[in-house]
């Protein structure tokens, strides 16, 4: 897909964040992206791939975050002392 292509169909979906993070890597505004390992940037798989390569492309650098269970685990041990 075509960056023309990929800013239609976010258009078309109302994606203006996604949008502006686009914008926004263009102007070099935008070096790194952080996104929870689990979810990524959107729902849509296919989408989101494209999103993230245009992104990369761009110079952006994906960060992925991990929630670890035994971050999660000494936490709340912690909140309970």
């Amino acid at each position: 897909m075509t960056k023309d292509e990929l800013l239609k169909v976010l258009e078309s979906n109302q994606m203006t964040d996604v949008i502006e993070l686009i914008e926004d890597a263009e102007k070099g505004d935008l070096e790194e992206l952080e996104l929870a390992e689990s979810l990524g940037l959107l729902l849509d798989p296919d989408l989101n791939r494209e999103v993230l390569q245009l992104l990369e492309s761009l110079g952006v650098t994906i960060i992925y975050v991990r929630d670890d269970e035994e971050d999660e685990t000494d936490e709340d041990d912690s909140e309970d002392n």
